[in-house]
């Protein structure tokens, strides 16, 4: 089984994690393909078999955050926001490592990279 993309999101405004954050997983390659879908759970991550690999192949990702959603959802919008979808494009060259992908978050902002 190969090492697994994980998803995490936090809430840096608040310091807590995006519980019920909805996400996707899509390989882009060798056609474009969700592989993953959820909700992030009590500490902010997305329990899913991809986390260990299932599904995962080399190449192009994207990982979606609706981060607008989750803001309505806490009471912290009542429309339309600044930010509706963080959208992260990346690239999976060795299928024997896992790739963390943790979003911290605000209103106005986020910071989406490969953690460890």
């Amino acid at each position: 089984m190969a090492g697994g993309i994980s998803l995490h999101a936090v809430d840096v405004a608040s310091g807590r994690p995006a519980e019920g954050m909805a996400v996707e997983l899509h390989a882009l390659e060798p056609a474009p393909r969700l592989i993953a879908q959820g909700r992030l759970g009590s500490g902010g991550a997305l329990e899913h078999a991809v986390v260990q690999g299932q599904g995962v192949e080399t190449g192009a990702h994207e990982a979606h955050f609706f981060v607008g959603d989750w803001m309505r959802a806490q009471g912290l919008a009542t429309g339309p926001v600044f930010m509706e979808v963080a959208v992260f494009r990346f690239q999976v060259h060795e299928l024997q490592q896992h790739y963390h992908l943790p979003l911290k978050f605000t209103s106005w902002g986020f910071a989406l990279f490969r953690g460890s």
